[in-house]
């Protein structure tokens, strides 16, 4: 599903933000990325997004080496992937149905499509009633629920979510990521990057630590320090 051989990346700035990186995650694979702030975290969620291409190394997403990815071709790509942003990023003028249908429509889905898909989605994140709101109209649970519906709606072959639970209560972490459990039960694979160790020790998968552009942890999350 993904893997890093020897990846490095470095920043015109300078900033050495991975180094010499190897790893493998499998296709239905639920896994945690951790570490602090400016560790490489995001860098290495955008090397598999294609928004950045390593130095030295090669990356494989989906059996495909991204350094043979035509430029023009990078769209399909992430059409494999779902993303999920902690800041939410929905349009305030479109109600719940339309900021999902919407990820639809830019990937030429016709009207019939929509109107099967949208529906079921929303259900499956707990949004059937809320169809009709504006975001502002919802919680920030709520809103970063139609985000996750909104990944969802295409049928990627992964999540990707960055901090999905940065800007939502506490106590509504446990439900996003309950939600990310069930969409990877039905075979979707997950990588979320995350601070909350409590929600690492408490899901217990695959924890992969990033510190200053270096794996140094690689481990079932009963084997994770985050000291």
């Amino acid at each position: 599903m993904i893997e890093f051989k020897n990846v490095s990346k470095t920043y015109d700035n300078g900033t050495q933000a991975l180094k010499d990186v190897s790893l493998k995650i499998d296709k239905g694979e639920f896994v945690f990325i951790v570490g602090s702030s400016g560790a490489g975290k995001s860098t290495f969620l955008k090397l598999i997004m294609h928004e950045e291409t390593p130095n030295d190394g090669e990356i494989v997403v989906n059996g495909r080496k991204l350094s043979s990815v035509r430029h023009r071709d990078v769209p399909y790509l992430r059409r494999t992937m779902g993303i999920v942003f902690q800041d939410f990023r929905l349009i305030d003028k479109m109600t719940v149905y339309e900021n999902v249908a919407f990820a639809m429509y830019v990937t030429g889905a016709s009207t019939r499509e929509v109107r099967k898909r949208v529906p079921y989605i929303l259900g499956l994140v707990g949004l059937q009633a809320k169809a009709d709101c504006r975001p502002n109209e919802l919680s920030g649970g709520e809103q970063q629920r139609v985000g996750l519906a909104r990944a969802l709606v295409n049928n990627p072959s992964m999540i990707i979510a960055d901090e999905p639970t940065g800007n939502v209560d506490p106590n509504l972490s446990y439900e996003i990521v309950d939600l990310l459990s069930e969409i990877n039960r039905r075979g979707t694979t997950v990588l979320m990057v995350t601070h909350e160790h409590n929600l690492v020790r408490k899901f217990r998968r695959r924890v992969i630590e990033i510190r200053d552009g270096v794996i140094v942890g690689d481990s079932g999350a009963e084997g994770y320090d985050e000291a």
